[in-house]
């Protein structure tokens, strides 16, 4: 083989040459959030005048970039596996497309040509002895694209950790390097209030010594966090490492020794949030960065026994259907890994699914346990799949329910101002 470091310095180039390499009608490939490669990414924007027909797919782009524009929609368009604040606006708008698919199928969508991925553009460690990179910030599906494109662009930062797992690239994989030192971006905590800690009380409650844990992002998530910190041996299986679960590891709640699958070992498949966090993951022994169709797959995720999925909604019916997604037919995130979880957790020995939402919105204006879904909401986790549903006012157990029982459950946790008008409609709907 070819000398690792020769290889190197004959792919290194500028930003302007690598991004070169992208042609009309490519499907360009970025990984999730902090996994953005900026320089590359600022280069294709300058280049999108000369491009026509280019896509570019992203979970959770967290920089508004210039090519995130209608105006040149024709050049250089964004079809979001997910949507985040930069593309949100395009996506009520129409300019921004969107694919539906679960978080764990979409390495299997590439592999198939299903979903398009002809260029890779991906932040990366420096290169190790051996002439591998780790994509440790963000593995997900680009590992899958890495080994399907024409052309894979790496972006090196010295502050992006060399994580262990299945998260290495070979140089002779790749068509061109760009070395960059601009730090990484960072995620801080969301906020938490009196109604998060409610319901993260709820939670942390029902979660016993020894359980494996999936969290989600968000204020909720991270006030359940907050209040497992007592807890004794839990394990960590989850899509997203960040600062709440970086806590309980340096509080000695995780220690992962009772995990039956992978015992020892956390398991992620992206990263999101502080310098310090990043650190962590750097040759950490505890921590494996793997692709989604690993970390999610919901039949992997089950042979942890205990797993406990923690995720949030927007919108919940008296069936327990979960709108997670959408406001009404307005795109608002997507479908990402709530659902491969919650079938992990319902299929794993003595897991637990929880859904959580606080329970109204607009100052109290709206519930958000509804009779029915708003007209064009996007189903996240169906009726058949939910579980523990969580405000702030209890707990809703609702898995071998009747359609009845379930009504009955979710006005309970209802805020009390609306129960009245629940029941009502739970009457109309023959489920009162």
């Amino acid at each position: 083989m070819q000398d690792p470091q020769a290889l190197y310095s004959a792919r290194r180039m500028t930003p302007a040459d690598a991004v070169a390499l992208i042609k009309d009608g490519d499907a360009v490939v970025v990984p999730t959030g902090v996994g953005e490669a900026p320089t590359l990414l600022h280069a294709l924007s300058e280049r999108r005048h000369h491009l026509h027909d280019v896509s570019v797919s992203q979970i959770l782009p967290l920089r508004k970039y210039a090519y995130i524009d209608a105006s040149t929609r024709a050049r250089v368009r964004h079809d979001a596996y997910f949507f985040g604040g930069a593309t949100r606006p395009g996506g009520h708008e129409g300019w921004v497309d969107f694919v539906p698919a679960y978080f764990s199928e979409l390495p299997m969508l590439i592999e198939r040509g299903l979903t398009p991925a002809d260029v890779v553009v991906s932040m990366a460690s420096p290169m190790d002895e051996h002439g591998y990179f780790s994509l440790s910030l963000a593995p997900d599906y680009t590992m899958a694209a890495v080994a399907k494109a024409r052309v894979v662009l790496l972006e090196v930062n010295p502050h992006v950790p060399f994580a262990n797992g299945n998260c290495h690239v070979h140089i002779s994989q790749v068509s061109a390097v760009v070395e960059s030192e601009e730090e990484l971006f960072e995620v801080g905590l969301p906020a938490i209030g009196p109604v998060q800690e409610a319901i993260g009380q709820y939670v942390a409650d029902l979660i016993d010594d020894g359980s494996t844990l999936q969290i989600g992002y968000g204020g909720i998530p991270d006030a359940v966090v907050q209040q497992l910190k007592h807890k004794h041996d839990l394990g960590i299986h989850t899509e997203m490492i960040g600062d709440g679960i970086l806590s309980l590891v340096e509080a000695g709640a995780v220690t992962n020794r009772r995990k039956t699958f992978m015992p020892g070992k956390m398991v992620a498949t992206f990263a999101l949030g502080s310098r310090r966090l990043y650190r962590f993951l750097h040759r950490n022994p505890m921590l494996e960065m793997h692709p989604v169709d690993f970390t999610n797959d919901p039949w992997i995720a089950a042979r942890n026994d205990r797993l406990c999925a923690i995720n949030a909604t927007l919108q919940i019916d008296l069936l327990g259907q979960c709108g997670s997604e959408s406001l009404g037919h307005l795109p608002y995130s997507g479908t990402g890994g709530q659902v491969d979880f919650v079938r992990a957790a319902n299929r794993s020995r003595d897991g637990k699914a929880f859904i959580v939402l606080p329970s109204t919105a607009k100052g109290d204006s709206i519930s958000r346990i509804v009779p029915t879904l708003s007209p064009g909401t996007h189903v996240t986790t169906s009726k058949n799949d939910i579980n523990y549903v969580v405000t702030e006012f209890g707990v809703a157990q609702l898995r071998g329910k009747t359609a009845k029982q379930r009504a009955e459950a979710l006005i309970a946790i209802a805020h009390p101002d609306f129960r009245g008008e629940l029941r009502e409609a739970a009457r109309h709907l023959k489920l009162g």
